[in-house]
């Protein structure tokens, strides 16, 4: 996920050095040509006397992704699926106001719980909500192109 735009999100991103997205521009190249087609990959780590450690494919895929963000200079940040986010910082990651955002939890839109006076969201949600408004959305485009192609309005 990109938070370069993001104040508050629960792990506060910062922008790669020059040097540091050259760094990861090489190191996430090679990483990825030894990304094998099992479910662990076996690293030798020299700076801790050639010790190797035993990790999931599945996560060096993920820092292969890291590596190439940071590489063409942008900010990441990892949240965990379960955080929970304050509205203002649900309402960052949806790009809406934060009025809006408590509109769509009183809707019932998006769970919620309340941790004495304040609305607390989980991550996941923000994300399965963000998945439903796109699908909306796209559908919603597509009604009214063949609408459009229906009366013939050059679209």
């Amino acid at each position: 996920m990109n938070a370069t735009k993001s104040r508050s999100l629960p792990f506060q991103p910062m922008l790669p050095t020059e040097s540091e997205a050259k760094l990861a521009r090489e190191s996430g190249r090679l990483l990825a040509h030894c990304i094998g087609r099992g479910e662990t990959a076996r690293l030798r780590v020299i700076d801790r006397n050639d010790e190797i450690i035993e990790v999931p494919v599945s996560a060096l895929r993920m820092l292969v992704d890291i590596l190439a963000q940071m590489s063409d200079g942008n900010a990441i940040t990892i949240v965990p699926i379960v955080a929970e986010l304050t509205t203002q910082q649900a309402a960052e990651f949806l790009n809406v106001s934060r009025p809006h955002l408590v509109g769509l939890l009183e809707q019932n839109e998006l769970p919620f719980r309340k941790v004495g006076t304040h609305r607390r969201v989980l991550f996941r949600d923000l994300l399965d909500y963000r998945e439903r408004s796109r699908a909306t959305s796209r559908n919603a485009l597509e009604t009214l192109a063949e609408q459009a192609q229906d009366l013939r309005m050059g679209y």
